[in-house]
């Protein structure tokens, strides 16, 4: 693990991990946009993903949802990437020894599978079922299990400004 440690000194010791570190304003807001994205990840996949389990929006089918909203979580996604990665560099020997980082990580791992083995598996037979109240039981839960997971990353994020 001495390699990843390594690695982590060096990003967070490197020009932009100094900046963001050493600047006044840069963390807050860089942080802000974080919060924006997630919000925009977590509220457009969780449309999905209610459908998915019938919970809410039974009146459009998967598809038209998915149409309208894979754009938005992509960019949400897209904005957490760039801006998780100036947070982490700031902090990152901080966040190597973070448990609540790696679980956040991990976390966002499992949902990246989650989403990857849907999209593979489940969603290839979107056609027979998507016009259907309640989708199949794979898919179900496949949105039950994105929702926590995502809700997971969220409270883990939070957690840990305060590990």
């Amino acid at each position: 693990m001495q390699i990843l440690y390594s690695l982590c000194y060096w990003i967070g010791n490197s020009p932009m991990g100094k900046v963001v570190h050493d600047s006044a304003w840069m963390f807050p807001v860089i942080e802000t946009i974080h919060l924006f994205g997630i919000v925009v990840l977590v509220g457009a996949a969780s449309v999905l993903d209610l459908r998915l389990m019938g919970v809410a929006f039974k009146d459009f089918t998967v598809s038209a949802l998915a149409d309208r909203f894979l754009p938005w979580i992509w960019a949400g996604f897209a904005v957490q990437v760039v801006t998780g990665f100036l947070l982490f560099a700031s902090e990152a020997t901080k966040m190597y020894g973070s448990g609540v980082f790696r679980v956040k990580m991990l976390l966002i791992l499992a949902a990246g599978i989650n989403a990857l083995v849907f999209h593979f598996i489940g969603y290839r037979s979107v056609g027979t079922w998507e016009r259907d109240p309640v989708a199949p039981l794979s898919a179900r839960l496949a949105g039950v299990l994105s929702i926590l997971l995502w809700f997971g990353i969220v409270g883990a994020g939070r957690w840990i400004a305060y590990s």
